[in-house]
Formats: C-alpha cells, structure tokens, sequence
C-alpha cells in the first residue's frame, strides 16, 4: 500500500510539472493525468478494502 501512495505521488508531481512546463492541454499532461486518476482509483479501491483477518 506505501508503495501505491509513493507512486501515487511520484505521478503527481510529474503531472503538476509537466501542466507547468508544457501547459495543462499539453498531450504529456493529459497523459500523466489519465494515468493518475487510474492510480487513485486503485489507491481508493484499496482504501475501501476491509480487512480480512482469518483464525488459524
């Protein structure tokens, strides 16, 4: 899960830049944009999970 949120942001901070540099219509933005609404679904599927806790 860290390792989600770790990526999570890592692509965040690459979309703000790259909406900085290249503008926020630039294809590379959209992209990392695309690719980070995949990464939170993901991370809020996750989140809703419950946890499961078996008896042994």
């Amino acid at each position: 899960m860290d390792r989600l949120k770790l990526h999570l942001e890592y692509v965040r901070e690459k979309m703000i830049r790259s909406g900085l540099e290249n503008g926020l219509q630039s294809p590379k933005t959209i992209r990392l944009s695309k690719q980070l609404d995949q990464i939170l679904n993901q991370y809020q599927k996750h989140e809703k999970s419950p946890l499961i806790i078996t008896k042994k």
